[in-house]
């Protein structure tokens, strides 16, 4: 097996996991045009993709799912809260204005003034046909707006002609998992576990390979290592681990303090620190390369993510396993091989 990141950070994130046989998209978080690329660059072939899977709807995980799904025609595999999530969000919406309200209550009070008015029963269909009529016209009036909405959601929506877009929260195929249940795609077993983050229903993953007998894990965007965490992280040769914050950096940084208190929150990031104390303490040891993500440009610096993780296992490091990586947001990392 192998795991290539494309992308990692508050900007977008997006993994492939791959084995002989299947190869798969955890998260699409760049658009559909910058991830094809980065797989070009990464020398991994959008076409042998058989799945998206998604661990949350937050946008720098989603960006570009539609389009590229779309364009690969694959299926998704999601949650149902967090589909239910990602609809929301896409969905556009309209607004009347109250000059218009107006005028609509006031047409359908005239229809119904012409109805009461027919003293020929045979007309009354006609009325309400002509109700329906002016319901009919102002939804119309709203398309060209709702088409300019989901135009916003990837900007590679541009390449289709306009009149042929589909609606924006389309997908070829969905299929929904459970955290906590297994599944199988190709020759790869996945395991998704809940995490505690602000989303509907996020959750990370452990990949294992029935031909090659390798365990891959990821577990980003996550404000505190719960036991389920912990226990689903045992036993695994690749892990994908956040390392999102320098509290010093992040209680001095430049957000507003809701932004601060969000990140610091139980639902929200893991720090250096956080991160560091798994490691010394609940970590088993037994990775070939551990890969520090989800860094944040603002809040940290990669030498003080290093320092910290390598410092907590120092005793375990060695050229055989315990390897730390950083991944980056503006590049792809080289595919780990295990």
């Amino acid at each position: 097996m192998r795991m290539t990141v494309l992308a990692s950070g508050s900007k977008g994130n997006s993994t492939v996991i791959a084995s002989a046989e299947t190869s798969l998209l955890v998260d699409a978080g760049l658009s559909c045009r910058e991830l094809l690329k980065r797989m070009k660059t990464a020398n991994q072939d959008p076409a042998a993709l058989s799945a998206i899977l998604i661990t949350h709807e937050h946008q720098d995980h989603i960006a570009g799912l539609a389009t590229l799904a779309r364009r690969l025609r694959i299926p998704v595999y999601i949650t149902e809260p967090t589909h239910r999530a990602w609809v929301r969000m896409v969905t556009p919406r309209t607004t009347m204005t109250y000059a218009k309200w107006l005028d609509h209550i006031h047409a359908e009070k005239e229809a119904r003034a012409a109805a009461e008015s027919e003293s020929d029963s045979d007309r009354v269909p006609h009325v309400r046909e002509a109700t329906v009529g002016i319901l009919s016209s102002t939804t119309q009036e709203q398309e060209p707006e709702a088409v300019s909405l989901a135009a916003a959601t990837d900007p590679d929506e541009d390449e289709t002609p306009r009149e042929t877009k589909p609606a924006p929260s389309y997908l070829p195929a969905v299929q929904y998992f459970h955290s906590g249940s297994n599944f199988s795609i190709g020759d790869i077993s996945i395991t998704p576990f809940t995490i505690p983050h602000d989303a509907a229903d996020p959750c990370g993953f452990v990949f294992a390979s029935r031909s090659e007998a390798v365990r891959m894990a990821i577990a980003t965007d996550l404000g505190y290592m719960p036991p389920n965490v912990k226990s689903a992280l045992q036993r695994v040769d690749v892990l994908l681990l956040e390392s999102n914050h320098d509290l010093e950096m992040l209680k001095d940084g430049p957000y507003p303090w809701a932004v601060k208190q969000r990140v610091l929150s139980r639902v929200g990031h893991l720090s250096n620190h956080a991160t560091a104390e798994f490691l010394a303490h609940d970590y088993d040891g037994g990775a070939t390369y551990i890969v520090l993500g989800h860094l944040s440009e603002q809040n940290n610096a990669p030498e003080l993510a290093l320092f910290a993780a390598e410092q907590a296992i120092a005793s375990r490091m060695s050229l055989l396993g315990n390897r730390i990586l950083l991944a980056k947001q503006s590049a792809p990392l080289p595919s780990i091989s295990v």
